[in-house]
């Protein structure tokens, strides 16, 4: 495993388990990829790399193709059943076939019914067919998502409970194909309420992953959406968190003009980036004067921060601490929350994030209360409040209500006065670490192996970056999963414990990234989304073949 980054290491594996496989000396092929694959595929190489695999064109399953009936080719496509019947079509019914043989690699597990059909219709030109269980996507060095964003209404929405089950199983495969990939056998962990979706992982494991052998290094943490709602709310001041809460950002793509000029230029938000991965944790006041792209971005961040951002980070930091930066308790949080509701330029959703950290504050309010903070704010869609009871979060309060969890000393740590707050996973993952988690919290967690002692967690001044980067590598990992979304501040909180310790690596996925106003928008729609035709693992919107570059 390359601690650098996910992407060398997936590629490595479908290099091996589906190009090296069917390659042939001299021999040139096509390759077929459908939605998913292409978005694999894009997360790990560039076309280049394809090209030098004996790969000599790169076609879309969906889309009308000119048959080659002197080649072979090879589909990488999703177990889906459009997916198998676009495969079929392409060798049934016709006088001409599309290709001289086919070569087929399934990302995930395909159905006896779907291998049947393919079987009955087009067995006679398929020289191989397997599958490779891979269901994820590597986001960055340290984060993969399995790309589904749908995933939060069908668990949390009363309207999909139908789905729910479907969707923790379609879930657990998911990390179990990312445990395989990184050959780790994990020890697991988390809430009681998902203990069935870890129970499914656990039994899940090793039958179905071939190439499966488990190392017992590591551990596995897998947490509701609901453990931490602040951190999904507040304006956060860190470079890539702030850019993608405050300026258009579509798929890590940027659109930017440079000074003097008219036309767009178009810059890829990413770790082929070195100065992106350089600037993108630093708080925005240390992002200095950097050329081109990085300047644009950061002055695109400041405008907003200076129109209103500034104002609203003071009272959202005091209300998530229940301090103010000098450290007095905060009496009376209406009169933080007063001002800005009342403020007509500060947006609605804006004014959302601020009732909805008033209300975390005091661990729910009274409905009479509630009524009045959303005529104060004028707010309209006050569902988006509500609806947060679904993920757990109490709204209002009730008798014999839980208190919130205790957190971290972090007085001692330097920071900035507008960015006093550390996500919850931080305290989660250091704990982990130095196996000193909660037991009545984690009760359900798997026994931890031997080197799970706290002896991990070892301050990386100690050791010189190539070797501590061997040692991670070689050593310990913790794979953390939150369910229903991942934020931009707990992402680089992976890296910062990762970072502080020295033999311990922080992997941390999600269903999806997450951004604040992502976020509003599903809670909106939790109670008004109706049952619709959707595959959370198979299609996705069309993505075109050139996003492989």
């Amino acid at each position: 495993y390359c601690f650098k980054c996910f992407e060398t290491f997936l590629f490595t594996e479908i290099k091996t388990f589906v190009l090296d496989d069917c390659k042939k000396e001299g021999e040139w092929k096509i390759l077929i990829l459908d939605n998913y694959t292409t978005k694999l595929l894009s997360s790990c190489c560039k076309m280049s790399n394809i090209m030098t695999e004996g790969i000599t064109v790169v076609e879309d399953l969906y889309k009308n193709r000119e048959p080659v009936p002197d080649m072979k080719a090879v589909y990488f496509i999703t177990p889906s059943e459009k997916s198998v019947h676009a495969l079929i079509k392409d060798f049934s019914g016709k006088q001409t076939k599309m290709y001289k043989a086919a070569y087929v690699y399934f990302n995930d597990y395909c159905s006896d019914q779907l291998f049947s059909e393919i079987k009955a219709s087009c067995s006679r030109v398929i020289k191989t067919c397997k599958e490779i269980n891979i269901s994820f996507l590597p986001y960055e060095s340290q984060v993969f998502t399995l790309d589904a964003p749908d995933a939060f209404q069908c668990i949390y929405s009363p309207q999909r409970k139908g789905d729910k089950n479907a969707t923790m199983e379609m879930l657990a495969d998911g990390i179990v194909t990312l445990c395989a990939t990184l050959d780790e056998n994990p020890g697991w962990g988390g809430g009681k309420e998902l203990f069935w979706l870890r129970y499914s992982v656990y039994i899940n494991s090793c039958p179905n992953v071939p190439t499966f052998q488990g190392k017992t290094q590591s551990q596995l943490l897998i947490i509701d959406r609901g453990f931490d709602a602040v951190s999904t709310l507040l304006h956060e001041l860190t470079f890539q968190a702030m850019a993608h809460d405050l300026v258009p950002i579509e798929k890590d793509i940027y659109k930017y003009q440079k000074k003097g000029e008219t036309e767009f230029k178009e810059a890829t938000l990413n770790e082929d980036d070195e100065l992106w991965v350089k600037l993108r944790h630093l708080h925005i006041a240390e992002v200095a004067e950097y050329q081109t792209v990085h300047l644009s971005l950061a002055e695109d961040c400041m405008k907003p921060f200076h129109d209103s951002v500034e104002k609203l980070c003071k009272a959202e930091q005091d209300l998530a601490m229940g301090v103010d930066a000098q450290g007095q308790k905060i009496k009376d949080p209406m009169r933080t929350v007063l001002p800005i509701l009342l403020d007509k330029n500060i947006k609605s959703y804006d004014k959302l994030r601020i009732i909805l950290l008033y209300i975390f504050n005091l661990n729910g309010t009274t409905e009479e209360n509630l009524s009045k903070l959303i005529q104060h704010g004028k707010i309209e869609d006050c569902d988006i409040i509500k609806n947060w009871n679904s993920l757990g979060v109490s709204i209002i309060s009730k008798s014999g209500q839980q208190n919130k969890p205790d957190r971290k000393d972090r007085a001692h740590e330097e920071t900035y006065q507008l960015s006093r707050w550390t996500p919850f996973i931080k305290d989660i993952m250091e704990d982990s670490i130095a196996n000193k988690l909660n037991s009545s919290d984690w009760s359900y967690s798997s026994k931890c192996c031997a080197a799970w002692n706290g002896s991990g967690a070892v301050s990386a001044r100690q050791g010189n970056k190539s070797s501590l980067q061997d040692d991670r590598r070689n050593g310990l990992k913790l794979i953390v999963f939150i369910i229903g979304g991942v934020t931009y501040s707990e992402i680089r909180c992976a890296y910062e414990v990762t970072e502080a310790n020295k033999l311990c690596e922080v992997i941390i996925g999600s269903t999806h990234i997450l951004t604040p106003t992502r976020l509003l928008d599903d809670l909106k729609k939790l109670n008004k989304q109706t049952k619709s035709e959707m595959s959370l693992q198979n299609e996705k919107k069309n993505q075109p073949l050139s996003h492989i570059v």
